[in-house]
Formats: C-alpha cells, structure tokens, sequence
C-alpha cells in the first residue's frame, strides 16, 4: 500500500497583520520571536522628482541629513545615542520615495523609536553637516566623472528622459549640490514628510497592541498630508537611438533599454517571464549564452525591468573591447528581435517559470528583507495576499502570453543605445 502525503505550500500572506495604530497610522508587521530583534522599514512618496527646479540633487542630501542631528542632538551625539545601544537607522532617497531603516535589539525598541521620531519630525540641518554631506556627495560625484559605468547610465538616463524629472540624476551634480540651501532642504523635508504618503512594515520581537502605540510615538505628529507636485508620465523615443560618449579607455559600456510594460499591466509576470529568458542574470540566458558563452564578447551581459510611479523600462547592458562593441551590439540586438518575432521556447518558458518561482523564497531570508518586501508592495498598490498569489501568476504565464509581451517590449519601438569609450564600427 502506497502513502502519499501531500500538504498545502505555506503562507506567506498568512503570517502578516495589519496593524493601526490610535491615531490612524497603518503598518504590515510580521511577528517573529527567534531572535530579540525589530526590524522597520518604510517609504514616504516623493523622492528625487520632487527637487526643485534647476537643484536636483536635493533630496539626496536631505535623506542623508536626517541622522545628522535633530531636536537638542547634534550630529555626534544623535549617532552616539545610536552607537551605545547598536541602533541601525539610515535614510536614503529613490526616484518616486525617501526610505529608512531602523534595526535594533527589542530591548531597546523605545529608545530607537524616540530617534527615529526626532529624525523625521525635527531634523536639524545644521550648516556644518550640509557642508559635510555636500562634501561627501561631491567626492562620490568626482569619481563617477571617471567612471564608464556611471557616465554610461546617466547618459542613457538623460536620453531616455530629457528634461523630465527621471532624467535628472538622484545625488545632483557638482554644481548643483553648491546651490542647495538649507532653505530648500526644510521645504522639502515639509512637502514630502506626512502620514497620508508613508509606507510601513515591521518585523521581529514585537506585537501589534504595542506597535500600534509606537507607530503613533514614531509618526504621529507628522502633518496630515504632503504637498507634493505633479509629475507627467513619460515614455522613452520611440525611434530609439544612439549616443557615444568618448572617453579614451580599452573597453566600450553599453547601456540599452526600451519602454517596459507597468507592474500593474496585465502583461507585467509575461514581460518578468520573457526578461528572465533573455538576460536575467542566469547562465542560461540568452544574452549570456550568445554574447559570452559563445563569442567570448564579455565577462557579464544582463537585462532588468525596472518601474517608476511614471515609466516602466526594460533596460541592461554590458562592457566589451572597442574593437567588438559593434559585433556584442549586433549579437544583443538580434536576440531582442528573435524574441520580439517568435517568443521564447516552451522549454525556455519552463526553466524560467522554475526558477523564478522557486527562488522567490530568497526575498524573505532576513528581517530586513522581509520588511523591505512589504513596504515595496504597499508601495506598488498591491494587498498583501500578493505574497501568495505572485509565484501563481509566474506559474499561469503562457508561450502566448510572453509572445505578446515581446512584442508590446521589443517590437513596437527601436532600442535607445548608450556607449561609453571609443567603440570602432560605431
């Protein structure tokens, strides 16, 4: 007689609560009591494309000043405070949101809340730290002048978007980050910082009765709403196009990319799927079978999708000798077409299925990274019984399906190439 055990794959939705706190604030928390830890992530909508006109650059520096000093604490002793009890906070600035992390031990769970609550409700500004943070992005912006890769995707970015927001560079430029003042970083601290546009997920050693009260302590006291500025969707040259850069090194950066397809679209897991086949950091990619396996073209080719609150890409890229930056343009290009005119194999279709599917665990192996997978799918709209039903959809996707993400992704407007070095043939 033969047993066959089966049972039901686990939960991921099942395990996350969703928590409000008295005043109203909502959070995703996953309690978890193994170790003494609480892990919080979150996002305020806005980010970059909220710069003023003309100092891009500025949300930048006002993320990375939010734990340079607030109320009475100046910036020594805010990361004194933090340093004797191990805190972890930090803050940084995307294109569409400002996001923060805070990771402490759960004993000390009120003592990192109160820090937290002074770092986004009374960040100080001092000039001595603008001048120090400025410094220190200027340095960052020097050695990106020099660097192929850098010089390569903000000329693509700037191709692709023009004068859009989504064209200007996150951190600014040299000459940009000068004219910021420390007006303009209250302003904007004032316009994007509320209640209404922030995002949140906890994880660890806590539960809901207490968060509640925490989330209120933290945010509370947060203006109700944000003033933020319209910001125009966007889609790249349909013509495509091409941009050298000269710089005189061995080796040639290629960033390519074309409109994506939005998260929210139908066709977004077909397009994921299809992504995965031709360049998705596996070796059985194509462009890594075709462009290095094959040709020996270069050490790394890859593709990504990538989707903004204004714009959805497909975009990736590669570095090569200048003597083949025209053959491992050509070889990338006729792998795009071939999909965009017969679409992926059935057996290509299966792998990717498997793997996307099966490595989707890797996402919730720490605190940190469950709590950022929160906080980006309350960002993206979703509930949270997307958790369960994302590896289904991976699984529901048909050779039809990505046939017709090909074409929507590759078929309906020309690649938009940047090139970094002296390519020859170009």
């Amino acid at each position: 007689m033969t047993i066959i055990l089966t049972s039901k794959p686990v939960s991921r939705a099942a395990s996350v609560q969703k928590v409000y706190s008295p005043g109203g604030i909502e959070a995703w928390l996953v309690e978890d009591y193994a170790v003494p830890l609480v892990a919080f992530d979150f996002a305020f909508r806005g980010g970059a494309a909220q710069d003023p006109t003309g100092k891009p650059g500025t949300g930048a520096m006002m993320a990375s000043l939010l734990d340079e000093g607030a109320a009475d604490l100046d910036a020594e002793a805010f990361h004194r405070a933090m340093d004797d009890k191990a805190i972890e906070l930090s803050f940084s600035a995307d294109r569409d949101y400002f996001s923060g992390r805070l990771k402490t031990l759960s004993k000390h769970t009120d003592a990192a809340v109160d820090l937290l609550r002074l770092a986004v409700n009374e960040p100080r500004f001092d000039q001595d730290a603008i001048e120090r943070v400025a410094g220190q992005i200027g340095a960052g912006l020097k050695r990106d002048a020099k660097d192929p890769d850098a010089l390569a995707g903000r000329a693509w970015r700037e191709a692709a978007f023009g004068h859009h927001p989504y064209g200007l560079p996150v951190r600014g430029t040299l000459e940009s980050i000068e004219t910021i003042t420390r007006d303009d970083l209250i302003a904007l601290h004032r316009a994007c910082m509320a209640r209404q546009n922030l995002k949140i997920a906890v994880v660890g050693a806590i539960d809901a009765a207490r968060l509640g009260l925490l989330l209120d302590r933290a945010f509370g006291a947060l203006p109700a709403a944000p003033t933020l500025h319209s910001i125009a969707d966007v889609l790249l040259p349909s013509t495509g196009g091409r941009t050298i850069v000269d710089l005189d090194i061995p080796q040639a950066t290629i960033r390519f990319g074309s409109n994506g397809i939005a998260r929210k679209d139908p066709d977004h897991m077909a397009a994921v799927v299809l992504n995965h086949v031709l360049g998705g950091g596996v070796f059985s990619a194509r462009l890594f079978r075709e462009v290095r396996e094959k040709r020996g073209l270069a050490y790394s080719v890859y593709s990504q999708l990538a989707t903004f609150d204004h714009a959805a890409l497909f975009s990736g890229g590669t570095s090569t000798k200048n003597e083949r930056a025209a053959e491992s343009l050509s070889v990338i290009q006729d792998e795009i077409d071939k999909l965009a005119a017969d679409g992926p194999t059935a057996e290509e279709l299966d792998k990717a299925q498997r793997y996307l599917t099966g490595s989707y665990a890797l996402r919730f192996d720490s605190s940190l990274k469950i709590a950022s997978q929160l906080v980006h799918l309350q960002i993206e709209g979703f509930d949270v019984d997307h958790l369960d039903q994302r590896n289904p959809m991976i699984d529901a996707v048909t050779l039809e399906d990505t046939q017709r993400a090909a074409k929507r992704m590759f078929g309906e407007s020309g690649l938009l190439v940047t090139i970094v070095g002296r390519p020859v043939g170009l």
